[in-house]
């Protein structure tokens, strides 16, 4: 039972949300992924205000760990473990991958689908993972270049759930299949909330020196030198 203070900016839409015992408190978003490092921080400053929340009754802080755009992980993470140094917390990172599938779950929750979670990594390529509905791993997280045979194997025989800011160019590869569903969603840090929840309860919480994101592939600049 903890009160825990979640941050997401995986993505361009960025929220921090304050929850207590699996349950959301209260959420605050912002779209414009260029002002996440200014935002999140006011963000976190009024949640606690309103609520009357001092640091010292934080029990964590979670932070949505990746995959996702480097410079939001960057911003996400440098927050958290800022807080973490500064308020003496401990730190819970969350698969973005599994927020996004724990998202979906509250709205559709199919005991024998399988659930696809899809990032934009540009051109052809998505972050991905396949879940359960327990959030069972089924396809570990991975960078994946989308072709026609793309999850061949698991839409031969079940039922698949398609979601995130990576499916729309999966569906217009594949077009119409029996099996593939292809569902809205918004990543949003009041989907950490039950994952974060577990991880405290379990202990399980990250090196605040040393801990960083979860990129999956190698940041590969388009500056000229």
């Amino acid at each position: 039972m903890a009160l825990i203070l979640n941050i997401d900016t995986a993505t361009n839409i960025g929220s921090v949300c304050l929850s207590k015992d699996g349950q959301v408190i209260q959420t605050l978003v912002n779209d414009q992924q260029q002002d996440h490092a200014a935002i999140m921080t006011l963000f976190i400053q009024q949640l606690m205000q309103e609520h009357h929340v001092k640091p010292a009754q934080l029990d964590a802080i979670a932070v949505s760990a990746g995959p996702g755009s480097y410079t939001g992980l960057r911003v996400g993470v440098a927050t958290a473990k800022g807080l973490c140094y500064a308020w003496e917390k401990p730190l819970i990172a969350i698969s973005t991958l599994q927020q996004m599938t724990q998202g979906i779950l509250s709205v559709v929750n199919d005991e024998n689908a399988l659930y696809a979670p899809m990032l934009d990594a540009r051109r052809m390529e998505v972050y991905t993972a396949i879940y359960t509905a327990q959030l069972d791993e089924i396809l570990a997280p991975q960078a994946l270049i989308l072709t026609p045979e793309a999850y061949a194997a698991q839409l031969a025989d079940k039922k698949v759930f398609f979601f995130g800011n990576g499916s729309d160019k999966w569906q217009q590869l594949i077009g119409q299949h029996a099996h593939a569903t292809f569902l809205p969603y918004t990543l949003n840090a009041a989907h950490m909330v039950q994952l974060a929840e577990k991880a405290f309860e379990k202990g399980t919480f990250e090196d605040v020196a040393y801990f960083s994101p979860f990129y999956l592939k190698p940041f590969h600049s388009t500056m000229k030198k």
